[in-house]
């Protein structure tokens, strides 16, 4: 017999959002839009998703007893970065509904585990090696060839923990820039992809496995950061049936409830391969905020509360960009723009590279 699937949680529940960061603020707003409370749960003080409820605790990631007043007060959690740790999350579960739950966090944090489970799926991926020390570096690189990176297989984001390696890299100084010290650490040695682009999917899929995704988009970065996303990507009508298709079939085996993020590198012959996973709102889908019918936040609402997922059609074309350290101090500018929407996230330091906001353009939307 069928097992009934769990009722719909009527608006005037409670979301619990592990993190108090940028996407968990626009998480927080749209689930106030269908008359949820939201409850954030990070140990950080004054960020940009406590800012926009009343309902806040701030308690390191470990406290058990914290952890249990929050599961007490929540109807479900979710979180909006995927670099909690695992042990927050499965203690969660015991008691409240966690989505996605800890499988999936386990292996979207695990650079390994993720290749690992995308070659299990038939999905294909970069050349990739474990990495436990720079003698293991240096037998793959002779055999992997240059250039190659090396990258934590936890825990980076951003660039940060990566090392590209050339021809004259040495092996025992690559190994200790990435793991700065840290006896535990464990690395992936990838191949180098020399890709025509970089394209996103999102998708989203609800309790009873329906799935609604947002057309491939392109992703540009400076300084290993993503500066601007062009919506819809700018690929051949095969390629981003391919791009959904891989999307879609890796939220089905993950089995998740929310939000998967796909970063995929296209490359000069139209191959797709998948880069990293990511279980949670994108930065790559903040555009659908205003050029799509539902946006990301509000898609991953829905999904985690039980509800219908909404359209993920778009009305609009559009480029986003983020705003970066001290670029977010010109808001007057970008507020006279009319043809633009100006996001800022209440961040107080402008440190450079920092994500303070950003900036959507749209324009009609193009048919073919």
């Amino acid at each position: 017999m069928t097992e009934a699937l769990p009722a719909p949680l009527a608006p005037g529940a409670t979301l619990g959002i592990l993190g108090g960061g940028q996407l968990g603020r626009m998480t927080a707003l749209a689930a106030a839009a269908l008359g949820y409370r939201s409850h954030i749960y990070c140990p950080e003080a004054d960020g940009p998703a406590s800012q926009v409820t009343p309902l806040f605790t701030q308690a390191a990631y470990d406290d058990e007893a914290a952890l249990a007043d929050f599961a007490e007060a929540v109807d479900v959690v979710t979180f909006e970065f995927e670099n909690i740790p695992l042990r927050t999350v499965e203690i969660l579960a015991r008691s409240v509904a966690v989505r996605p739950g800890p499988e999936v966090l386990a292996i979207c944090q695990d650079r390994l585990r993720e290749k690992d489970f995308c070659g299990n799926q038939g999905v294909a991926t970069a050349r990739y090696a474990a990495i436990d020390g720079p003698d293991a570096l240096a037998r793959h690189l002779r055999d992997f060839g240059t250039p190659a990176v090396l990258k934590t297989a936890r825990l980076g984001y951003d660039g940060k923990g990566q090392v590209r390696l050339e021809a004259d890299s040495d092996p025992a100084a690559a190994w200790a820039e990435m793991t700065g010290g840290d006896p535990e650490a464990r690395g992936i040695l990838e191949a180098f992809v020399d890709f025509k682009l970089e394209v996103s999917v999102i998708v989203a899929r609800g309790l009873d496995g329906e799935m609604a995704d947002y057309p491939p988009v392109e992703n540009q970065h400076e300084g290993h950061i993503l500066r601007t996303t062009i919506a819809p990507a700018r690929i051949t009508p095969l390629v981003a049936e391919r791009a959904e298709a891989t999307a879609r079939r890796l939220a089905e085996a993950l089995d998740m409830v929310g939000l998967l993020a796909v970063e995929m590198f296209v490359t000069e012959d139209g191959e797709v391969l998948v880069n990293e996973l990511a279980p949670r709102p994108h930065n790559s889908g903040h555009w659908t905020i205003d050029a799509c019918v539902t946006s990301q936040f509000e898609q991953v609402v829905r999904a985690v509360m039980g509800l219908p997922l909404g359209s993920s059609d778009h009305h609009s074309d559009a480029v986003m960009r983020n705003l970066l350290g001290e670029e977010a101090a010109a808001w007057r500018a970008q507020l006279g723009d009319r043809n633009q929407k100006l996001h800022l996230y209440g961040k107080a330091e402008a440190k450079p590279g920092r994500k303070m906001g950003h900036v959507t353009r749209l324009a009609p939307r193009s048919e073919g």
